[in-house]
């Protein structure tokens, strides 16, 4: 079945960075695209980044400038490089994988913004 299995998130100070991974099994990973969700405590869930099939990118307005978002299909990895962090950014990260066979989640990943 399909798995994503998030890892990189922890504690960091405001100003600081974390680099998220996703890593996919059970599915073409190649053929979906992939995206970063989060979200934080009392609030829904919201889109942070995707990366289409062809690399295209597309990122929360909240984010512009301080993340991005990249892909590795020999690895089945989709990464979220975070700069810059703000103690907003704050909230449990999700993997999503959209395609053919619809749509699927990680489990999430804490990230922490404090000082």
């Amino acid at each position: 079945q399909v798995q994503l299995v998030e890892s990189g998130g922890g504690l960091v100070q405001p100003g600081g960075s974390l680099r998220l991974s996703c890593a996919a099994s059970g599915m073409l990973f190649r053929i979906y695209t992939m995206g970063w969700y989060r979200q934080a405590p009392g609030k829904q869930r919201e889109l942070v980044a995707t990366i289409t099939t062809g690399s295209s990118t597309n990122y929360a307005d909240s984010v512009k400038g301080r993340f991005t978002i990249s892909r590795d299909n020999a690895k089945n990895t989709v990464y979220l490089q975070m700069n810059s962090l703000k103690p907003e950014d704050t909230a449990v990260y999700y993997c999503n994988a959209d395609g053919p066979r619809g749509a699927f989640w990680g489990q999430g990943t804490q990230v922490t913004v404090s000082s």
